[in-house]
């Protein structure tokens, strides 16, 4: 039986199960991320750093646009589970590509890779809009926990990246090695996401509680989630069952979803394409690109938690909205850096860039879903998912503006 309270037992076993599933939802598309210069020591001439977010992004927003016009009908728990799924079994083919060529380079091989990464796309489009469109309609510490795992997983993989480097060197044997380290952590990673959601979250008494709640507000996507945790949907309040539809919910939220759109184009038009080719030469060496992304993945994963506490978290819908507009400065900030500053000056604007990208997006995703009856919050978190996704996908094309004039 589900409890009666928003407080109730299992909410500290929930935020750590949202936790883990949030570091599933990004962590092969980051170990993939993580081995770019392996990439692009096998592929030199196809760019994979930029070529490789195109692939998926694009397939990303894809699926979230028809995902979150459909929301309503859709089973969020094969939804989720499917999206599980493609992770692990996109990580496996990974291996056996890398296995059945040798590692060996090749057009035939690349077009391997981006077909894996945009299965990954697909992937993030079912796990990303359907774990925060469900978390939406709980309480704002999940979705908290969630978007910090995701964080979390960039800085696991760059860890094993630079354990790997330095373990192995530079050596195309060596990067292989770790390469392929990566995706069995990863695969084994998504197949511990796959049971945590099938059969531990939806058996949580406080998850069992949002989600018996939803159902009495006329959700139908909870149904399923309810039915694996032992509890039948009660039957419809008639009270509940009209509810804004998208564009209502959106037309209320547009600032929410500018902000959240924004915040992720300047982001990906700079991270990582911009900061990993597009700098000169530094003492680092063939470190550089891997301590750029580190100290992105660490200060974004900090800017997760200070929304945490109650004095640090920007409330303000006007501020949320202006602050995500003057991040753009940072352009000309980073062009002048790459251009005529030290490697000093690059890891500090990256530290910075990576810290307000984590910080935003919590503001908004936990600040947003409220004063809604769970149909609406579930809808809203999609709406807010797919500009996001959007938004990276704006970014990433962007970042192709940055080749003028460097010729291919």
């Amino acid at each position: 039986m589900a409890v009666h309270s928003e407080n109730g037992e299992g909410k500290f076993t929930a935020t750590f199960v949202c936790w883990i599933l949030g570091i599933g939802c990004l962590f092969s598309w980051n170990s993939m991320i993580s081995i770019l210069d392996y990439y692009a020591i096998l592929f030199p001439k196809y760019h994979p750093a930029r070529v490789l977010p195109i692939v998926y992004e694009p397939l990303a927003v894809g699926v979230l646009l028809i995902l979150s016009y459909n929301e309503a009908k859709i089973n969020t728990r094969i939804r989720n589970l499917l999206g599980y799924f493609l992770f692990f079994i996109s990580s496996l083919m990974i291996l056996v590509l890398d296995s059945a060529t040798s590692g060996k380079g090749g057009i035939g091989v690349y077009i391997g890779i981006c077909i894996i990464s945009g299965a990954f796309g697909v992937g993030d489009a079912f796990v990303q809009g359907g774990m925060i469109g469900d978390l939406s309609l709980m309480c704002p510490e999940f979705i908290q926990s969630f978007l910090a795992g995701m964080a979390v997983s960039g800085v696991i993989t760059t860890a094993l990246r630079l354990t790997t480097k330095a373990a192995f060197e530079n050596s195309r044997n060596g990067l292989r090695k770790g390469a392929r380290m990566y995706f069995v952590i990863s695969m084994l990673f998504e197949l511990l996401c796959l049971v945590l959601y099938a059969y531990v979250f939806p058996k949580l008494p406080i998850v069992k509680y949002y989600r018996s709640k939803a159902a009495s507000e006329g959700s139908k996507t909870v149904c399923a989630d309810l039915a694996a945790g032992g509890i039948q949907a009660s039957e419809e309040n008639p009270e509940y069952m009209a509810r804004l539809n998208n564009k209502q919910l959106l037309a209320q939220n547009m600032d929410y979803a500018i902000t959240i759109f924004l915040t992720f184009v300047l982001t990906f038009s700079l991270f990582p394409g911009f900061l990993t080719e597009d700098t000169k030469k530094h003492s680092l060496g063939s470190w550089y690109a891997l301590v750029i992304i580190a100290m992105y993945n660490v200060w974004n994963l900090i800017g997760r938690y200070i929304p945490l506490i109650d004095s640090l978290k920007l409330r303000s819908r006007r501020w949320l909205l202006t602050v995500s507009f003057s991040r753009f400065l940072l352009i000309p900030c980073f062009y002048y850096a790459a251009k005529y500053g030290g490697q000093g000056w690059m890891i500090m604007l990256t530290s910075f860039l990576g810290l307000s990208q984590g910080y935003f997006p919590v503001c908004v995703l936990t600040g947003a879903p409220k004063n809604y009856k769970g149909p609406e919050k579930n809808a809203l978190g999609n709406l807010l998912v797919l500009f996001l996704g959007g938004g990276i996908l704006a970014g990433v094309t962007l970042s192709w503006l940055w080749l003028i004039g460097k010729g291919w």
